[in-house]
């Protein structure tokens, strides 16, 4: 029997995917969480085999509870994800990640990729692995990356520069270039542009 977890925060979808998950004769979900942390924390209660987690749930995101578990346990990890970006994708499987699946996966095929996964096999998305093969690189600088990153958290520039080790006005500069590159109005926009592009 393959032991489960199932973490997404949205509750329909979850409680869906268990459900369907669990009319499988060989798999079992033992626990199911709602946000990263309850992830990483039912992970390391359960030691399930097998942790299904989505990449969008707060507060963090489901790549970084899977570092982790995948850190500090033998649980393998496949993240499900509505945006499924190449840069994102490069980032999980350099972090040990042994699934990459977009949401619109039937259920009967993510049990098979589960199936697999705990025989010790890696599974991505042929889309997306194309696309990662295709993509350009990041416009953005590494500094402009390191303000973005801290500007997720909602800080004021101030806080922003104290975290960097910048001056204030430098860091609107770094800000006000990214946002340029990126063609967006806020630096909020240009984060989440970022960290849905996975460079940050």
């Amino acid at each position: 029997m393959i032991r489960l977890l199932i973490a997404d925060d949205e509750d329909l979808i979850r409680g869906a995917l268990a459900a369907l998950l669990e009319l499988e004769d060989d798999l079992t979900v033992t626990a199911e969480a709602a946000t990263s942390t309850d992830a990483v924390r039912l992970a390391l209660e359960h030691r399930p085999d097998i942790a299904v987690l989505d990449l969008e749930m707060p507060p963090a995101d489901g790549l970084h509870a899977a570092r982790e578990i995948l850190a500090a346990t033998t649980t393998r990890v496949i993240l499900v994800t509505r945006h499924a970006r190449p840069a994102i994708l490069r980032r999980a499987l350099s972090a040990g990640v042994s699934g990459f699946v977009p949401k619109t996966t039937p259920a009967a095929q993510l049990a098979q990729i589960i199936r697999n996964t705990a025989a010790g096999r890696r599974y991505v998305d042929p889309d997306i692995a194309s696309s990662a093969l295709t993509e350009g690189d990041c416009p953005l600088s590494d500094r402009e990356l390191e303000v973005l990153r801290a500007s997720r958290t909602g800080a004021s520039i101030r806080e922003i520069a104290d975290q960097v080790h910048l001056a204030p006005g430098t860091v609107r500069n770094y800000l006000s270039a990214a946002m340029s590159k990126l063609g967006v109005s806020s630096r909020h926009a240009a984060a989440h542009r970022a960290w849905e592009e996975g460079w940050i």
